[in-house]
């Protein structure tokens, strides 16, 4: 049963898959066999993109994994006692089917009072950043995942889950290209890394005119596109600071955590609204899944200081258009009354990060975070609002 009785649809909009070894092997082209590999290492099951070994996700099989809002106290109390990474992520546990399928995860969806989710992929967020100098091969080894995704999960399950295809940016009509595909097969919407995007010159920004046949394309196809914090290469920057090492979410140093803070989405942000991507496409439709909300004070302070320096360079007030284009899912640890003042309650969207150990273990719980507000704008924040965006009728389950 529901540890809660809520009187409205809910919709997860941050909800994850893990991937088994062949989610992204299976359907990569000739040119790109080998690219992807799984090595032993001392015992280990280990990634390896191109040759090099990454530990970017530690336990890249996913056979054995931490259960479900393991890190809940973490992440809301801190770690006064200062235990171990070990210790804050408690006793693992073997992967189960609905980790997998979507028809067993239908059934947890069901024991846990979600009506509608949407499917990240987990592994994934390594690919780009490993491959950026080489933007064809990001193209092939995205298509097969997406490939892979289609085929295990579906675009659209049951009208109830929704798996995320990712788009990749640095050859534009290949972009399209992708986007067309996904599209064709049910997609609802599509994962854009957070990041500059690579290209054969270096990389540049998505907000940029170059881009904007894809974001029209997502307008035209009336979906809204997804940026689910990754590894948006950071690391490139504060390795002048600390010395070199490869992003690993799950190990940060204490220098990485504070120094990189959210400066990913902050940027992208900054991207999208100065180099005018949300004003040039109003009717553009961006949501923020796992990045949080602390970072919109700061972002709305840069903006509101640049448009009254530069006001030349902007065709609107920045801040306006991304109250427009931007919905954003704050942490469940953030206090989201707080942010309605700010952009609104209708651009606020629920998400648990079922199942992985920094989420939530009962994803309706996020309901505690919404204390203060009213009834509509809870069934608003719970369901509403992505169920219109994705264009999802209540009792559409299957």
């Amino acid at each position: 049963m529901p540890s809660r009785e809520l009187g409205f649809p809910t919709f997860d909009a941050d909800n994850h898959l893990y991937e088994p070894r062949e989610a992204l092997t299976k359907f990569l082209p000739a040119r790109a066999r080998g690219v992807i590999d799984y090595v032993e290492v001392r015992g280990r099951t280990k990634i390896a993109v191109r040759g090099v070994i990454s530990d970017f996700i530690p336990n890249p099989t996913f056979d054995v994994v931490a259960r479900p809002g393991a890190q809940e106290e973490y992440f809301r109390h801190g770690n006064p006692e200062g235990k171990s990474h070990r210790e804050l992520m408690g006793e693992p546990m073997k992967a189960i089917p609905a980790f997998r399928e979507p028809g067993p995860r239908l059934k947890v969806m069901d024991e846990q009072g979600l009506d509608h989710c949407l499917v990240f992929p987990t592994l994934a967020s390594l690919i780009e950043e490993r491959l950026k100098d080489d933007p064809d091969l990001t193209h092939d080894v995205i298509h097969a995942l997406n490939e892979w995704i289609h085929e295990t999960w579906s675009f659209d399950y049951q009208g109830r889950i929704f798996a995320v295809p990712v788009i990749t940016l640095p050859v534009v009509d290949r972009a399209l290209e992708e986007l067309r595909w996904c599209l064709e097969r049910g997609a609802r919407t599509a994962l854009v890394r957070p990041a500059p995007v690579p290209g054969y010159r270096g990389s540049r920004s998505f907000g940029l005119p170059e881009f904007d046949p894809f974001w029209q394309a997502a307008v035209e196809a009336g979906i809204p596109v997804s940026m689910h914090a990754s590894d948006s290469g950071y690391s490139d920057f504060l390795n002048v600071w600390e010395s070199g090492r490869e992003y690993t979410p799950f190990r940060p140093t204490a220098f990485r955590t504070a120094a990189m803070g959210k400066r990913p989405i902050l940027d992208a942000m900054l991207a999208l609204t100065c180099h005018g991507a949300l004003s040039r496409n109003p009717d553009l439709r961006i949501l923020s899944i796992e990045n949080g909300s602390d970072w919109i004070p700061e972002l709305f302070k840069s903006l509101k200081n640049v448009y009254s320096k530069m006001p030349g360079q902007f065709s609107e007030d920045p801040i306006e258009a991304f109250r427009r284009g931007v919905y954003v899912n704050p942490f469940w640890e953030d206090r989201v009354a707080d942010l309605v003042p700010l952009i609104g309650a209708d651009r606020i969207i629920f998400g648990s990060d079922w199942p992985h150990a920094e989420g939530l273990a009962d994803p309706l719980s996020f309901t505690d975070a919404l204390e203060g507000l009213s009834e509509e704008d809870a069934a608003e924040i719970m369901g509403g609002t992505m169920m219109r965006l994705l264009k999802v009728r209540a009792g559409a389950a299957g």
